[in-house]
């Protein structure tokens, strides 16, 4: 009886990786590429994520994997997986450095990031980290097509993170804090003249002092 099941398993075995080198040797390197691109030009990221993996895994030294990686992290973007994008990105950039994607690379790790920016009265991380990103992007390709484009993310940034300080500062206010308010709505003022609040702050800086004069006085 033993016998029997080792050879149905040996049997077994032998199939099932016949079936893998013969799904292997089926589809070439140009092919799984091929697939990949079609699939996610349909829209199907996830049959086109499985696609390029498999032919990173299969074909890891074919001239194909560069494409396969890049299109492996559009295909998470698009799908809202910021995170494994934002992985996807980051790998690329650190092995090929010197790839004229690198500045499309970069532009599409900020936009992770940018993507997920709420409201004012929520974590500001995503809108810091954009920031950060798209002006490294400027810094190290100005005058780029991606570097250019990103112009017009941090100028959102900076208005929802001097919106944030600003909500921050109202909310100090609003609960008698007058002297921290005070010091918030002068930060805003200093690091986001012109955004919008500059008015708003200027009001709220002349409230709180005359409040915490009267305070004094009492």
């Amino acid at each position: 009886m033993k016998r029997i099941i080792s050879l149905l398993l040996v049997s077994l075995l032998a199939i099932s990786g016949c079936a893998w080198f013969e799904a292997k040797e089926d589809r070439t390197a140009q092919e799984l590429v091929s697939d990949g691109m079609d699939q996610f030009n349909n829209g199907d990221y996830k049959k086109a994520i499985e696609s390029f993996e498999n032919l990173k895994d299969w074909y890891p030294f074919s001239k194909f994997v560069i494409l396969a990686e890049l299109k492996t992290a559009d295909a998470y973007y698009h799908l809202k997986n910021y995170e494994e994008a934002v992985a996807g990105y980051e790998e690329f950039e650190n092995l090929h450095p010197r790839n004229e994607a690198i500045p499309y690379i970069i532009y599409q790790t900020g936009l992770c990031y940018f993507e997920q920016i709420d409201t004012i009265d929520r974590d500001h991380t995503p809108a810091n980290k954009a920031l950060e990103i798209f002006m490294r992007l400027q810094k190290q390709f100005p005058g780029d097509l991606y570097a250019n484009r990103a112009e017009e993310n941090i100028k959102q940034c900076i208005k929802m993170l001097a919106g944030h300080e600003f909500y921050v500062a109202f909310y100090y206010f609003k609960r008698k804090h007058y002297k921290s308010a005070l010091s918030r709505f002068k930060w805003v003022l200093a690091n986001y003249p012109d955004v919008g609040v500059h008015e708003k702050a200027l009001q709220y800086i002349a409230l709180c002092e005359d409040l915490l004069k009267k305070q004094a006085e009492k």
